[in-house]
């Protein structure tokens, strides 16, 4: 009997001892690391450089301590918008991925969100002795747009504003600085961050509100990982508080009041079709993504195929703008005008200078796919328009006179093979 106790009572010791083992080992194992995917050079939001982190990676250390995880970082080039999300966080690669577009349009129900961070967006940046308020303020002006971004929609088809296009919002804030534009309307976080480190803070940068312009950034999770959404939720009011401080010590935090986009309704009505038709693949990285992206049958354009017989006319001829009228000679200064205004708008979807590897949409082929009805075929579509194949009808955006002028410059880039 006495035995019998005895070995109960060493049994339960050595269970107590195995469990305070167990829970010790607990207590002294290190956490989980939290795994951020992020791109090692895109300052002001991440870098590979301990010495400039960048906004999103020391918002990423604050919630890693917050949370008690050590954090670690997963690289890989956000230039791939979607794809960078596909092959690293969707693909387990990380954890989470901040600065994401708070939309559930972005990658679907594979993807949630935390609650958001703050607004991102576009703004108009000029020398801080002359600031514009608006869109409207840019009348006479030249304006550096991003190849491919919201601004050139809206500026491009303007008569009153002259666009500059470049590939990319430095592009654009070195135009700016060299004279070669009044005004830059660029994306405003890197427009910000390159004002305080390459500028001295010389330019006024206004965010400018409207359809497309801004939207709120957040941070994105594989949707398997709702227990972790929920525990950065959690923290997110207290992290928050630091957000002024970084958002400033980047340069991100903006001068002036938000102010409305524009006022011509049929330029945002115009600018409504062609990024629906050609978004980008998420706003961060439209900011920063070259020309060509786009998928032709995602493209609003000029189809440069169309399997029409060369030299027939674009319709049957009876159609009111299936024959062109006559074009005029094609003077150095109808080329100019024309390649401006292509620049301008066109080249959104064609290419600056109508330089275009996909050959479906290439405008330096239309003479070989229309001979003699190039013209026809050009007439008919930009006033027409071709909707199965994305492309919208321009004949209440552009007069004929620029038509033709477009159609002059079209003429001296045709190629022979």
């Amino acid at each position: 009997m006495g035995f019998g106790i005895m070995h109960k009572a060493v049994a339960v010791s050595a269970l107590v001892a195995a469990s305070c083992a167990s829970v010790s080992r607990a207590q002294d194992a290190p956490a989980r690391p939290l795994r951020l995917c992020a791109d090692p050079t895109d300052l002001p939001f991440s870098s590979d450089d301990p010495a400039k982190p960048g906004l999103y990676l020391e918002i990423g250390e604050a919630i890693g301590r917050a949370l008690g995880r050590p954090v670690t970082h997963v690289w890989y080039r956000t230039y791939f918008g979607k794809r960078a999300v596909r092959v690293t966080m969707l693909a387990k690669q990380c954890d989470a991925t901040i600065g994401l577009p708070d939309s559930a349009d972005f990658m679907g129900p594979r993807v949630i969100f935390s609650k958001p961070l703050f607004q991102l967006g576009y703004a108009i940046v000029t020398p801080k002795e002359a600031p514009l308020a608006s869109v409207e303020a840019l009348k006479g002006k030249r304006v550096a747009v991003q190849f491919e971004s919201e601004p050139q929609n809206i500026v491009g088809p303007r008569d009153d504003i002259e666009a500059v296009t470049v590939l990319s919002p430095e592009e654009g804030m070195t135009a700016l600085a060299d004279g070669r534009a009044d005004a830059a309307f660029v994306w405003a976080p890197i427009a910000g961050y390159l004002n305080k480190t390459a500028y001295d803070g010389r330019f006024a940068i206004v965010p400018v509100d409207g359809p497309r312009l801004n939207y709120p950034t957040a941070i994105g999770f594989p949707k398997e990982a709702k227990d972790l959404r929920d525990a950065v939720d959690a923290v997110l009011p207290e992290v928050s508080k630091s957000f002024p401080a970084l958002l400033s010590r980047y340069g991100v935090a903006p001068d002036g009041p938000v102010t409305a986009a524009a006022d011509n309704a049929a330029v945002v009505e115009k600018a409504a079709v062609v990024v629906a038709q050609n978004a980008p693949s998420d706003a961060h990285a439209a900011a920063s993504t070259p020309a060509g992206a786009a998928a032709p049958s995602q493209t609003a354009s000029l189809d440069a195929g169309g399997g029409k017989d060369p030299g027939k006319p674009a319709g049957d001829g009876t159609g009111e703008f299936d024959i062109a009228p006559k074009a005029p000679p094609t003077t150095p200064e109808l080329v100019a005008e024309g390649k401006e205004v292509f620049n301008g708008t066109c080249a959104h979807c064609h290419g600056p200078n109508g330089e275009q590897s996909v050959k479906k949409i290439d405008l330096r082929r239309l003479t070989l796919r229309y001979s003699d009805g190039a013209h026809n075929m050009y007439w008919k579509t930009v006033h027409e328009g071709r909707p199965t194949k994305g492309m919208p009808t321009w004949k209440d955006v552009f007069t004929d006179e620029q038509f033709t002028q477009i159609f002059a410059y079209l003429s001296t880039i045709q190629s022979t093979e």
